[in-house]
């Protein structure tokens, strides 16, 4: 669905100013390759702080405390 309301919102944008949708198509790849170092830390980032809460919570789990059934709190 997403996909769908980009594609409509890039051909209203090629028939309202055709220079700026071909720009668009032709830079949105530079910046998906620009974006693609930040979301490896962000994915490492989150993997860390998983880490570190199941180190964290270890204790509690061992005594037996079950926590919430969404396993966030």
């Amino acid at each position: 669905m997403k996909a769908l309301l980009v594609i409509i919102a890039w051909c209203l944008l090629l028939l309202l100013c055709w220079p700026l949708a071909v720009l668009a198509i032709i830079l949105w790849p530079f910046l998906w390759l620009i974006s693609l170092p930040f979301r490896v830390v962000a994915i490492t980032f989150d993997a860390l702080f998983a880490l570190l809460r199941a180190i964290l919570f270890l204790p509690a789990r061992l005594l037996g405390h079950r926590g919430s059934s969404t396993g966030r709190t």
